[in-house]
C-alpha cells in the first residue's frame, strides 16, 4: 500500500510493516520457548534506532567506520561493478549514511530504502530528498526478514541491492542462506547484491565492541523490553536485567543476552513468565565470518562473487555478488 500524502516530492511510502498481532505473537513465542529467544529485528522502534545510530559512534565500535572508509576508498570502482542508472534496494536503511557515499558515486536512477522502522525510515528518505532533490526514492516499511516484495519494479531498469553493516550476520547461516535467496529473487540475473559482512577477529575485539564504556549498547538491548512493556501491555522491569554480551567462539559469533537478576513473574499481554535467576532472553546473534565461509554461504543462495575489498585492518569486508538466478514474479507495480 502506498502512502504518499504529505510527504515532500520526491518521495513514494508503502507502508508494508506487519500487523501489531504479528508482533505479539512473535514475542509470546519467543519468550515461551526454552531458552528463550527473541529476534533482533524488534530492536527497531524510533527509540532503538536511535541508540543503534548512536552505538555507531563509540569508539569500541569499528564496523560502521571500517565499512565506511571500504565505501569512501573504493566508491567508484564499486559504483562500476553496480551498475549506474539501477534500481538501488537498500536493506535496512538505517540513518542512510553509508548510503550517501554509495549515491555520491553510484547516481541511481531510483532509489528504494527498505527498513522495519517506519519512523526512522522516514526521516532518513526526507532527509536524503533534501540534500539530493534529484533523487527519486521509494521508501519500503517492510519486514525483510519473512518476504521480500518490491512495491516499485520497473522492468526497464537493472537492479541492484545495497546490504550494510554486517546485518546478515544478524541471521542463522540458515536462515542467511534463505534471505539471500529471496534477494537474488528480486534482483535476477545479472543483478549485483553489495553486501557488508564483519569478519572472524580476535575476540577482545569483539568484547569492547558489545560492552562499550558508556553502556549504550546496553540500554540498546534493554530498550527491547520497555518497547514490550509500551505496545504489548507488560510488566519488565528493566532494573532487574542485565545486558550480557559474549563470543561465542564454537559457533563463531557474538550473542546478546538479557539476564534475569533474580527470580521473577513477568506478564506479557495477559500471559505470565517466570524467570530464575541467571536465566537470560537471547535477543541477538551476530554472526562473524571468513571471506572463503561467506562465499561459500552466497554460492549456496544463487551468487558469484565479483569483487571483495577489506579495511586496512582487515576487520570488515564488502562484497559484490553477481545473481546468477531468475528473477521471480513480484507483486509490486511494474512501473
Amino acid at each position: 500500500m502506498s502512502t504518499d500524502a504529505a510527504l515532500p516530492p520526491g518521495i513514494h511510502f508503502y507502508d508494508l510493516h506487519p500487523a501489531a498481532a504479528d508482533f505479539r505473537s512473535e514475542i509470546l513465542t519467543g519468550l515461551a520457548r526454552s531458552p528463550r529467544q527473541l529476534s533482533p529485528k524488534f530492536f527497531y522502534d524510533q527509540r532503538g534506532s536511535q541508540l543503534f545510530d548512536a552505538i555507531t559512534d563509540l569508539p569500541e565500535y569499528y564496523p560502521t567506520r571500517a565499512e565506511l572508509s571500504i565505501l569512501e576508498q573504493h566508491g567508484e570502482t564499486i559504483a562500476d561493478f553496480l551498475g549506474r542508472e539501477c534500481l538501488l534496494l537498500e536493506l535496512g536503511s538505517g540513518s542512510s549514511r553509508k548510503i550517501r557515499v554509495l549515491l555520491d558515486a553510484l547516481r541511481p536512477a531510483a532509489y528504494m530504502p527498505m527498513d522495519i522502522s517506519r519512523e526512522h525510515l522516514l526521516d532518513s528518505a526526507q532527509a536524503l530528498v533534501a540534500d539530493y532533490p534529484e533523487l527519486e526514492v521509494h521508501a519500503a516499511c517492510v519486514d525483510y526478514a519473512t518476504e521480500l516484495e518490491l512495491p516499485y519494479c520497473p522492468g526497464h531498469l537493472p537492479r541492484a541491492a545495497f546490504f550494510p553493516g554486517s546485518s546478515i550476520g544478524n541471521f542463522e547461516p540458515a536462515q542467511a542462506r534463505e534471505l539471500l535467496q529471496r534477494v537474488a529473487g528480486c534482483l535476477g540475473k545479472g543483478g549485483r547484491l553489495l553486501i557488508g559482512v564483519d569478519l572472524k577477529k580476535d575476540a577482545g575485539v569483539l568484547h569492547a565492541a558489545y560492552n562499550d564504556e558508556q553502556q549504550v549498547t546496553a540500554a540498546f538491548n534493554l530498550n527491547l523490553l520497555q518497547r514490550i512493556n509500551r505496545e504489548l501491555d507488560a510488566d519488565f522491569d528493566l532494573q532487574a536485567f542485565a545486558h550480557e554480551a559474549f563470543y561465542n567462539a564454537d559457533a563463531g559469533r557474538v550473542e546478546m543476552h538479557l539476564v534475569s537478576r533474580s527470580d521473577q513473574t513477568v506478564t506479557v499481554a495477559g500471559h505470565r513468565f517466570d524467570f530464575a535467576a541467571g536465566e537470560s532472553i537471547h535477543t541477538e546473534s551476530s554472526y562473524k565470518y571468513d571471506i572463503d565461509e561467506f562465499l561459500a554461504l552466497a554460492g549456496q543462495a544463487g551468487f558469484v562473487p565479483d569483487r571483495v575489498w577489506t579495511d586496512d585492518r582487515q576487520l570488515f569486508s564488502v562484497h559484490c555478488l553477481r545473481c546468477t538466478r531468475t528473477a521471480r514474479a513480484s507483486a509490486g507495480n511494474a512501473g
